[in-house]
């Protein structure tokens, strides 16, 4: 391996997509055990190397030459080898500070909130202390030096900022929220350094509160950014990382349609699907191929609640899908878990269609007449609304509903 990135798990990363745009050199992805990683870096058969948890300290003993920001961090993510001399480096720094940069959000004279103890604080640590930050509340499970306890984090409720950077929240365990932000009245922004999924849900609590929230893609685009300026010894120009961030973004994106039962968000999904060369999936197709039976068949027999808590599981596995058109039944939106599962990794869009060209079906059986169909859209327009990122009138031609999305998708 030349280049390429080492930690212990590594299934799930972008790191390989982003680097091959940064740069033309080959990118690779090397799991280790615990065990391999002395063995590893004494061989130091490699030009560069990227590493991610839990070895950012570990390394740090087999290095001959270790840059300051690293060693203020107590990290090291980015090796070089020069000539057999291995030289280490922490670009996290300067992928949380371009982060904030693009925010927009201003650190100084601001009190701010670190979830989390590892090796990813100190580094948001030192670029929060050099953005002088007045003061900064470090959180840990457990009490210990120079930390507060999530306990006692609850009563900081004039917090301007809060970043996390634990990894819960993160995939496949994407229903992990690190802190209830409910009760901080003063935020003006919440990071999280999380990335996969693209908005977590402590992100997704913020944006519910109208706050200001980050991911942490850029942050990861960019630290690979300076990686790659090292890795190659060059000056890349910025606009390449500024590329690569919009593509990462839309290739993980999803497409979420919610409607009402009759909208046309099958239809207009599929439309989707050939015109952004995306795979479409359908929740009430998908339940059907793993129950066997239609959700219709499903509530007449076994009644809503069984159906519904298929639908949600089913939800929560597309939700996990990158670059996918995603069309939900009527009723998706009736529970918050379903809302937040497919926002974290998707844009929804909610398929408007007048009540009046509503069609009414025997097949289905809770619109199955006019009146139902009436109750139906009365009880659940508002919660369609409040879930989708933009509302899309269907009243025309199906085409024309999905050039809308098409074209909001792709800016």
């Amino acid at each position: 391996m030349k280049y390429g990135l080492i930690g212990e798990k590594l299934p799930h990363s972008f790191s390989k997509e982003i680097h091959h745009l940064l740069a033309d050199y080959e990118y690779e992805l090397c799991e280790l055990k615990r065990s391999q990683v002395e063995d590893f870096l004494l061989k130091r058969d490699f030009c560069g190397i990227n590493v991610t948890i839990p070895y950012k300290q570990a390394v740090m003993e087999y290095l001959d030459f270790i840059d300051d920001a690293a060693k203020a961090v107590g990290a090291v993510n980015t090796v070089i080898n020069k000539s057999g001399k291995l030289y280490g480096y922490n670009t996290d720094v300067f992928g949380f500070s371009s982060l904030t940069e693009k925010s927009g959000i201003d650190f100084k004279d601001k009190k701010v909130l670190i979830l989390g103890g590892g090796g990813t604080s100190n580094t948001v640590l030192y670029a929060v202390k050099k953005a002088c930050a007045s003061q900064i509340l470090r959180v840990s499970r457990t009490k210990k030096d120079g930390f507060i306890t999530y306990s006692e984090a609850l009563l900081q409720s004039d917090a301007d900022i809060i970043i996390n950077t634990t990894p819960v929240g993160m995939y496949p365990d994407n229903c992990g929220c690190p802190l209830d932000i409910s009760n901080f009245k003063d935020l003006k922004a919440v990071f999280d350094v999380i990335y996969n999924p693209l908005k977590s849900r402590l992100l997704l609590a913020a944006e519910q509160k109208g706050i200001p929230a980050f991911s942490g893609l850029y942050m990861l685009i960019m630290q690979a950014y300076r990686s790659a300026e090292l890795f190659t010894g060059e000056n890349i120009n910025i606009s390449r990382a500024e590329q690569a961030y919009k593509k990462i973004l839309k290739d993980k994106q999803n497409v979420v349609l919610v409607g009402m039962p009759s909208a046309g968000k099958t239809e207009i999904g599929k439309l989707l699907s050939d015109m952004l060369n995306m795979p479409f999936f359908d929740s009430d197709t998908q339940i059907t191929k793993q129950t066997g039976k239609t959700p219709a068949e499903i509530i007449n027999t076994k009644g809503e609640a069984v159906f519904r808590d298929i639908e949600s599981s089913v939800i929560k596995e597309l939700s996990a899908l990158n670059n996918s058109v995603i069309a939900t039944g009527g009723g998706a939106v009736l529970r918050e878990e379903n809302v937040l599962n497919l926002k974290s990794n998707g844009r929804v869009y909610y398929i408007d269609r007048p009540l009046e060209l509503l069609i009414s079906s025997p097949d289905r059986p809770l619109s199955s007449s006019k009146e139902a169909i009436t109750a139906l859209y009365e009880n659940r327009k508002q919660l369609y609304l409040n879930a989708a990122d933009k509302s899309v009138k269907n009243d025309a031609a199906l085409t024309a509903a999905a050039e809308i999305i098409r074209k909001d998708y792709l800016l």
